[in-house]
């Protein structure tokens, strides 16, 4: 939050919409509180995925933080244990965390350094309560963390646009039944993925008068940032973060009227920054692995077989459960995503009609991405004709940051085609990144630009 230079009243409004924002989410992410989500996929969503953080803080109490190389993983309880221990509806990763069982084998998830898990197993060393509470409490962090992410970006729109964008984006949040089932997951750990943008938005917000001198600190808070998100959930929608990291360099790039040279050396050092801590963070994958298994390099060996699999590796090279999704087609699966649905009226009405309950309740993406059309071809008009031209430049910027992001859900969806045609349980989260909520708050610029007298009194905070 950047209060320099604010008065008394713009402070707390900023303060408000800022608890209104983390109050809203938090409550949505923790516990499904405005029921955007159906129950019982909230309650059960990705648990497969999350046993591993449960599986990970058994094998670190049972033989220490950084043993099998600090990897997630399953294990295998003693049967001696088991017997007497009743099962958790959520499956034996969580009985043996809860009841403090130990393992007798431990199998390692590969493909991420696990840092989550490290984590969590550092806390579940250090809180003195019982397992059942400390999940608790795990939950409750992880969905904070990720509503004060989310909450970051929303900041931003208030301080560029204006509270009343702001609410636009904060409804398309908490609407988001991707982004509620995702929330307080500690496997996926949602705010990681934001954070790289968040930095890139606030560093260029903060040092837009004096950019030129500032390209080695970027390079290294680009390289920091980029390295939590690898160490918390690895490479998990990797291409999706990285051009959502960009989406600031084209807002204020069109704001400030950057010059070709300018953009080439941002971008260059942006990507030298994440290449960097990518480059190191598979290094250091490749030693766990290695302290896992054989040696360092097998865990050359796995990313490379992994990145395959999930691309456009030769079907023939990998088991036959991977056939289907190598072999389909690129378009199939973009217009697979473009059919999910964002949000489902059906929550809330009982309507028997199927197609009202298919078509018209149940909020698709490709109906998003006609409105995000019509509104910021809307708002261009509205703004160039009745504004001057620095007034109306921040929408102009706002348009093509948008369509932009488009390029971060996408980027995904193409380049590991193999693995969004398996994932479809999860990846339309991808859209969230952060096409919606720029998306909304063309929305909102739109209609509020267009339902004021004044344009210049409309685009002002509450």
């Amino acid at each position: 939050m950047q209060f320099n230079h604010l008065s008394q009243s713009e402070r707390v409004k900023q303060i408000a919409l800022w608890a209104l924002s983390i109050g809203l989410l938090f409550f949505g992410f923790f516990s499904n509180t405005w029921r955007v989500a159906d129950q019982n996929w909230f309650a059960t969503h990705q648990k497969d995925t999350e046993a591993h953080i449960m599986g990970r803080m058994v094998k670190s109490r049972q033989d220490g933080i950084f043993s099998a190389g600090g990897l997630n993983g399953w294990g295998t309880a003693k049967s001696t244990d088991a017997e007497w221990i009743p099962s958790t509806e959520l499956g034996p990763q969580y009985t043996a965390y809860l009841y403090e069982l130990s393992f007798e084998k431990f199998s390692t998830y590969n493909s991420q350094p696990g840092g989550q898990g490290m984590i969590f197993s550092l806390l579940d060393r250090l809180i003195p309560f019982s397992p059942q509470t400390k999940l608790r409490l795990f939950y409750v962090l992880t969905a904070l963390l990720s509503a004060i992410a989310l909450t970051a970006l929303i900041g931003w729109f208030y301080e560029e646009f204006g509270g009343w964008v702001a609410l636009f984006v904060i409804g398309s949040a908490v609407l988001s039944q991707w982004l509620t089932v995702f929330g307080k997951n500690l496997w996926w750990s949602l705010w990681a993925f934001y954070l790289p943008m968040i930095v890139v938005l606030y560093f260029l917000k903060r040092y837009r008068e004096t950019l030129d001198r500032q390209l080695i600190r970027f390079g290294i808070v680009i390289f920091i940032a980029v390295s939590i998100k690898c160490f918390i959930n690895g490479y998990e929608y990797i291409t999706t973060t990285l051009v959502m990291m960009l989406v600031p360099f084209v807002y204020y790039a069109i704001l400030d009227r950057w010059r070709g040279r300018q953009c080439v050396k941002w971008t260059l050092v942006a990507g030298l920054g994440s290449g960097v801590a990518i480059f190191l963070s598979f290094i250091m994958l490749c030693f766990q692995i290695g302290a896992a298994k054989d040696g360092f390099m097998d865990g050359v060996e796995h990313i490379i077989w992994s990145f395959g699999k999930r691309t456009y590796g030769e079907a023939e090279d990998f088991p036959p459960v991977y056939a289907a999704s190598l072999n389909a087609g690129t378009l199939s699966v973009v217009i697979t995503y473009m059919n999910g649905i964002f949000f489902d009226l059906n929550n809330y009405l009982s309507i028997s009609n199927d197609f009202v309950s298919n078509f018209l309740l149940k909020i698709r993406y490709y109906y998003l991405i006609f409105l995000f059309i019509v509104m910021s071809a809307l708002l261009f008009w509205r703004v160039n004709k009745v504004m001057p031209t620095e007034r109306h430049r921040p929408f102009t910027a706002l348009i093509w940051a948008t369509w932009f992001s488009m390029l971060a859900p996408l980027s995904w969806f193409i380049i590991f085609k193999a693995h969004s045609y398996i994932h479809t349980h999860m990846s339309f989260l991808l859209w969230q990144m952060p096409f919606t909520l720029f998306g909304f708050a063309v929305f909102g610029s739109a209609v509020i630009a267009w339902t004021k007298k004044q344009t210049k009194n409309s685009m002002e905070g509450l």
